[in-house]
């Protein structure tokens, strides 16, 4: 009895865990991957070391094969932690480049994805649900939007930016009015009178859309608007692709439905919004430049100034939702991992090289009661048949001192 009170003890600790936390980027790619110099999934690699998105959205990718060089170099080279939705090339025009979203397995699954044909370039539309212990009862899903608005200045481009974010604002009708919705891409707005910014924050739409900033103004070429100028991060183009002029526009943009700002399930952090390497004092400079010192440090500023002549857009989400967490949130600190978290017959268990003894595996129910029990044999994956249990969320605890409780979801 005693243990039993024990293991609910420490499920219900479980449970009560602090707000999960969600790194979402935007990141215009540059034509990418033909674009020089060479070498860019390792630079790639190198900046998204260091904010580590659970959520990446593109834009101006030219093929699938850059898209696999990001899978196989930039993000799992390591750690097969992501996947992505596939590749569908440009339906809207003959432009090559296309937008694209990669994702965290452990913390979401991808629903259905879908092309919206615009005038100028495809908008791409993602459903993920979130990898919750209640997804059953309770999902969360999130729409994404990638996108890729008309650039340049004038009358007729303007236009074709409204054109572009109409398409966007009529689907909003089709989905729940209170979905969660992410809209994100390279607007390539000059000023917040532009009809597309109007538009698109409109709020007579079918779902509010907000900027999470809230900075309306005239960003070109504006020092009012520094801190979050996204456009260019060079002066010249010394590699032969991509604007110059240095760092004088705000065209990159993660904006948010108006229920993120305040829903316990998905809400927008506030402050966490930022133009990922700016320092807010490289005003028409190169972002490598050594005069804009600040929290980024140099080393990250000069890879975003090979990586593109854009910055990325970062932000944050929380929800108050438990994620059941896969192997790769304790692979640097635990000798045992999980490999899938929902299983339908079996449990892949995966122990490290460095770990010689027998490990004894108890799965609970989430009333505490013992479910299975193992006994390993020194194997470096163990399969554990849990086919004869209902659907459900699951606990493993081991006698490895100070490992991670291990959760997984029967199917």
């Amino acid at each position: 009895m005693k243990k039993h009170i024990v293991v609910i003890f420490v499920l219900v600790n479980l449970t009560l865990s602090a707000q999960e936390t969600i790194n979402a980027m935007f990141y215009n790619l540059l034509e990418f991957p033909n674009a020089a110099p060479g070498g860019r999934s390792g630079i790639l690699k190198n900046i998204m070391a260091e904010f580590q998105p659970d959520i990446f959205m593109v834009c101006e990718l030219q093929s699938e094969e850059g898209a696999d060089d990001i899978m196989n170099i930039t993000l799992n080279s390591e750690t097969n932690i992501y996947s992505r939705a596939n590749f569908i090339d440009n339906q809207s025009s003959g432009s090559e480049l296309q937008q694209l979203i990669f994702f965290k397995t452990n913390k979401f699954s991808l629903e259905s994805s879908e092309v919206i044909s615009t005038t100028v370039r495809d908008i791409n539309k993602y459903v993920l649900k979130l990898n919750t212990i209640d997804q059953e009862t309770d999902p969360i899903f999130i729409y994404i939007y990638v996108t890729h608005l008309k650039s340049s200045q004038g009358t007729g481009n303007q236009n074709l930016r409204l054109s572009m974010v109409n398409e966007f604002t009529s689907d909003l009708a089709t989905i729940n009015p209170n979905s969660f919705v992410i809209f994100s891409g390279d607007f390539n707005l000059y000023t917040a009178s532009e009809p597309a910014y109007q538009e698109l924050l409109d709020p007579t739409n079918a779902i509010i859309m907000v900027d999470p900033i809230d900075s309306p103004g005239s960003w070109h070429n504006n020092d009012t608007y520094q801190n979050i100028h996204t456009q260019s991060t060079r002066i010249n183009s010394p590699f032969g692709s991509g604007a110059g002029g240095g760092l004088d526009d705000r065209f990159d943009f993660i904006t948010i439905s108006e229920n993120m700002m305040t829903d316990p399930k998905l809400r927008y952090i506030p402050t966490s919004y930022k133009a990922y390497g700016n320092n807010e004092n490289c005003y028409n400079l190169d972002i490598s430049d050594e005069t804009c010192i600040g929290d980024y440090s140099q080393v990250l500023r000069n890879n975003l100034y090979s990586m593109s002549d854009h910055l990325p857009v970062i932000m944050q989400l929380e929800t108050n939702k438990e994620f059941v967490l896969g192997n790769t949130d304790f692979e640097v600190v635990s000798p045992i991992s999980i490999e899938k978290t929902i299983v339908y017959d079996q449990v892949k268990l995966l122990i490290s090289e460095s770990y010689s003894e027998n490990i004894t595996i108890s799965v609970f129910n989430t009333l505490g009661q013992k479910t299975l029990y193992y006994v390993s044999k020194k194997e470096k994956n163990i399969h554990l048949n849990v086919s004869f249990l209902q659907s459900g969320l699951f606990y493993i605890k081991t006698n490895i001192p100070n490992a991670p409780v291990l959760k997984f979801i029967k199917k």
